[in-house]
């Protein structure tokens, strides 16, 4: 099992190439518009954040899921924490019940929300916002773009407002987020620019296949997960920390290996990709992210 890179490449427009590795913002591919998720706070269709192809040795979920797409809570609708939306919408995304609810104006939501893709799992942070990954199919990751879906019909979906993505595209509208120039391509539909990226296997990471764990004084942790610093004559002081050599050069953004997290780190498996702000669009207070796509488990802290 080996860790991986990830290396950003400029900033495109269209359908992504299928001999890419993924790419973050633009759109989902292969699911139909139906299967989009929705955040369980607001009802409008998540974020979709970026796609990975799985090398084969992260195919975790057997050989037939062979990528992810990763969604999340729009950047406009997080203020700390999810914007509040209607009463009775968690309940009817999140794990629609057998029966419909009382509430008429509900209802469409729950129908669009019973067409999940099967292969859909949900997760929250601290917070309470909302994140999602849908696994993949060979066939599905070499399918077509899905387009943004139709909004669901019912007076709740305006309680708040249209999430900005939704018609700028992703990457404008994290670019708006920032209030910086980004050098976005013209595109006939914004939904599809996108930054494509490449994987390249670590040439010296001694964690590759192990779960990361926190560490702290001189004793290794679980399973002989080594931290990338370490502490001068064994001696715990500002002036003594270093990092050992195998950790020069890894990329903030990268599958599996040595985790790098702003503050303390979770304890996830092997099968996780750790990713920063950049990396689709999301608001992490300048910090960075982990997504355990084995457990799905998910835990970002602020800079």
């Amino acid at each position: 099992m080996q860790a991986y890179d990830i290396t950003l490449g400029d900033w495109q427009s269209g359908p992504p190439a299928h001999d890419s590795d993924g790419w973050c913002f633009g759109l989902p591919p292969g699911i139909r518009p139906a299967q989009w998720p929705l955040d369980p706070h607001s009802g409008y269709p998540m974020l979709h954040g970026f796609t990975l192809r799985l090398p084969a040795d992260y195919r975790v979920h057997g050989p037939d899921v062979v990528a992810l797409s990763f969604f999340a809570t729009s950047l406009d609708h997080n203020d700390g924490g999810p914007i509040g939306g209607p009463d009775g919408m968690e309940d009817v995304v999140d794990a629609p019940s057998p029966l419909p609810p009382d509430d008429a104006a509900l209802l469409p939501f729950w129908e669009r929300a019973r067409q999940a893709h099967p292969r859909l799992s949900r997760m929250r942070d601290i917070l309470g916002c909302a994140y999602a990954v849908i696994l993949l199919s060979q066939d599905e990751a070499d399918g077509a773009a899905c387009p943004p879906p139709p909004l669901v019909d019912s007076p709740l979906q305006h309680v708040l407002a249209v999430p900005q993505w939704f018609g700028a595209g992703a990457a404008a509208g994290f670019a708006a987020w920032e209030r910086r120039d980004v050098p976005l391509p013209e595109a006939r539909d914004p939904h599809t620019v996108h930054r494509p990226f490449a994987l390249s296997a670590r040439a010296n990471d001694p964690n590759a296949g192990r779960p990361p764990r926190e560490y702290f004084g001189d004793t290794p942790g679980d399973g002989d997960y080594q931290p990338f610093h370490y502490w001068l004559d064994g001696e715990i002081a500002t002036e003594n920390y270093r990092e050992h050599d195998w950790a020069a050069g890894h990329a903030a953004n990268h599958l599996g290996g040595t985790m790098r997290p702003v503050q303390n780190v979770p304890e996830f498996s092997p099968y996780y990709i750790g990713f920063e702000e950049n990396f689709g669009g999301y608001n992490f207070g300048g910090g960075n992210a982990q997504l355990d796509f084995k457990d799905m488990q998910f835990d970002w802290a602020c800079g």
